[in-house]
């Protein structure tokens, strides 16, 4: 059954549908469209609209490559691209003067792929079980939204590189001045997020620009960790240039490129990073001095994000989704998994951590062959690490954090995926099926266990409730949530490993 529904913002009046309960917008500009002068500069205001504007589809995904053919449906992304995508989406349980809790969700997808409308993100289930608004939002990706241009350009054209995270900031400030309109209360708002989604809440913690947009945040298999820094960003953007042959002087013809020479160029350039670096893109958020005046996990421990709440976790074994995409992974010997480690660590350490997760690993009956230590230790540096020293962080400053560990197992490809990146989002949705995530009595439990415990969190801030039981915070005694078959607390799990990073310092700003 489909209803008209129309609602006002700050644009304008737009008209939805109501679906099965629930009172459901898409594709609602929330910024001008990022095209022609306004290409790479900060989003700009929505141009005002007579009448009343349709919002039944979902707006255009921000130009994107496919990344890695992952052969996952579950993973895909569909829809038409334009530059034109600074949209949102919305569903909410009434149009009234309710003040619920609002969730916005900020995908992933390593800052070049990915949009709010993929299926998975569908915000049915969450709104309806809790009585919530959820919100999903596009962002500029790749060389439109993370290239800085500022420098090399001697600011004719004044893109930091932060653009696609001050895109979130646009919509979230959307979200404060227009949610009332949709039942949605303003001053409770919870961002969530995966991988690049998560990583992107853990800048935005940071940013002086998104300061008061947003009281809670839920971070998943990212925290404050993928940023750059300016002088390796002005080098990729001169590569990128070469690749174009465009001279930085003749900002005309950049602004003039198409799509197609903007993403063809992209490519050719994450390719050749890909084939030197192991990096997935050459394009992240950086430490502009503007944007981001530091290092995000240095600006939150001096207590940037102090009045956050937050939840933080990872999946047990991250980096199993990028092994089935990495064909020299399985037959990796010893001396290539050290290989492999000197590019990531600093080499006088690769031994060391080599030994402690070998023999964790040996004492809890798990593998430790030379593909099984490189994912677990790469897991831990990219995702748990910089989770960890982020709930650290926040305990630091009196806050009540909360840390999670993701060990459900994907059923699929013969088990070889285990509890790997991205295999939790089908459950905070409710869209877990048998095509990634698996099926049946015991996953509809651990989806109810997550979104009731997320629900709770954005309701009050705490996320203990029924279905998961009592979840105390981390701070002293490390109480992590174990997310499986059965959802228990456990203090201080896979302690041995998570003590071979205090050995030395890192900064846990590795590029993805």
């Amino acid at each position: 059954m489909h209803n008209k529904a129309v609602a006002e913002t700050n644009g304008g009046r737009i008209e939805g549908d109501y679906q099965d309960g629930l009172y459901v917008f898409k594709g609602i500009p929330y910024a001008a469209p990022p095209v022609n002068e306004l290409r790479w500069l900060p989003p700009q205001p929505v141009p005002p609209w007579e009448g009343v504007r349709q919002a039944r589809e979902f707006g255009p995904i921000a130009p994107q490559n496919p990344l890695l053919e992952s052969g996952i449906e579950a993973l895909t992304i569909e829809g038409p691209q334009d530059e034109d995508c600074l949209y949102l989406n919305l569903w909410t349980p009434g149009l009234d003067s309710g003040r619920r809790p609002v969730m916005v969700w900020i995908h992933g997808g390593a800052f070049i792929i990915g949009a709010g409308s993929q299926p998975v993100y569908k915000g049915h289930s969450l709104a309806t079980r809790g009585n919530t608004v959820i919100v999903t939002l596009n962002y500029r990706l790749g060389a439109f939204g993370f290239m800085n241009l500022k420098e090399i350009t001697a600011g004719k054209i004044p893109a930091t590189g932060n653009e696609g995270l001050l895109d979130q900031v646009a919509a979230l400030q959307w979200v404060r001045d227009n949610i009332s309109s949709f039942g949605g209360d303003p001053d409770n708002i919870t961002v969530f997020g995966e991988s690049a989604g998560g990583m992107s809440i853990g800048c935005l913690m940071a940013m002086p620009a998104a300061q008061g947009f947003f009281q809670k945040a839920v971070l998943e298999s990212g925290a404050a960790n993928t940023v750059g820094a300016l002088e390796e960003a002005v080098d990729i953007t001169r590569q990128y240039l070469e690749i174009l042959g465009t001279s930085p002087h003749d900002t005309d013809s950049l602004r003039s490129l198409s799509v197609k020479r903007i993403l063809s160029a992209q490519q050719e350039l994450g390719d050749k990073i890909r084939e030197a670096t192991h990096r997935i893109t050459p394009f992240q958020p950086l430490v502009d001095g503007d944007v981001m005046p530091e290092l995000p996990i240095d600006a939150i421990q001096k207590g940037s994000a102090r009045d956050i709440k937050v939840i933080v976790g990872t999946n047990l074994e991250e980096m199993r989704l990028f092994g089935v995409m990495d064909p020299g992974l399985i037959n990796l010997d010893e001396e290539g998994m050290v290989n492999r480690l000197k590019d990531l660590i600093p080499a006088e350490y690769v031994a060391g951590l080599i030994k402690t997760y070998r023999e964790a690993r040996k004492n809890r009956g798990d593998t430790a062959g030379p593909s099984e230590l490189l994912m677990a230790i790469q897991t831990d540096m990219m995702f748990r690490m910089p989770a960890v020293r982020l709930v650290e962080a926040q305990c630091d400053h009196g806050q009540p954090a909360y840390h999670y560990l993701f060990m459900w197992k994907s059923p699929v490809m013969g088990g070889i995926l285990g509890a790997c990146h991205a295999l939790e989002i089908g459950f905070v949705f409710g869209e877990h099926d048998d095509t990634f995530c698996g099926s049946g009595a015991e996953a509809d439990a651990l989806s109810r266990c997550i979104q009731e415990s997320w629900l709770a969190f954005a309701r009050m801030g705490d996320p203990a409730c029924e279905e998961i039981g009592s979840w105390p915070p981390y701070c002293d005694k490390r109480a992590t949530m174990i997310l499986d078959k059965e959802c228990r607390i456990e203090e201080a799990p896979y302690d041995e490993e998570r003590g071979a990073w205090d050995d030395f310092k890192m900064a846990f700003t590795k590029p993805i």
